[in-house]
């Protein structure tokens, strides 16, 4: 079970069929060119999938972030460990009309938050493609810091490295 989560503006929780749509939009659009994409209609409902997944096999994964105002899927943001990533990664994805807004700040801190407090995660990394920029400055702003002797999941990839903490 997806735990929800809230902040002040934001609500994350479990997938939607109504988030599809938004999702496939982003995997189409240059948007996604930091993170893999892009990708057919076919290619981001399976990541979309994935991201979810995950909660069945790991114990953690990814939330849908939906504002508190209108109800709008705005990104995605949480956890996954899968078998080609030598550490635990901390991700996030906004929609454009999510962007410049605080958005991601607000939603990772969240995940970060109960990250530390309900999973013995022994490491956390973001792998992040170096011209990801916006990304690289949000893992900072969560305390995360440059890792050059980490490897990464995929070459070129800067590794951000968080405190995972863990529940006591």
């Amino acid at each position: 079970m997806i735990r929800v989560l809230e902040t002040e503006r934001l609500r994350l929780r479990g997938p939607r069929p109504a988030d599809i749509p938004e999702v496939i939009a982003f995997w189409a659009s240059d948007r996604s060119r930091h993170v893999g994409g892009p990708r057919n209609p076919q290619g981001a409902w399976e990541d979309y999938a994935v991201a979810f997944g995950s909660w069945l096999i790991d114990g953690f994964g990814y939330w849908a972030i939906e504002s508190r105002d209108d109800h709008r899927f705005v990104g995605l943001v949480g956890f996954c460990h899968p078998p080609n990533f030598p550490e635990p990664e901390m991700g996030w994805a906004l929609m454009g009309h999510a962007e410049g807004k605080g958005y991601a700040t607000e939603a990772a801190s969240a995940a970060l938050g109960w990250c530390r407090t309900n999973l013995r995660l022994p490491s956390l990394v973001s792998y992040i493609e170096p011209a990801n920029h916006r990304s690289i400055r949000l893992a900072a702003r969560l305390g995360a810091w440059r890792d050059t002797d980490a490897r990464a999941a995929d070459e070129g990839d800067i590794v951000m490295r968080h405190m995972p903490g863990g529940a006591g």
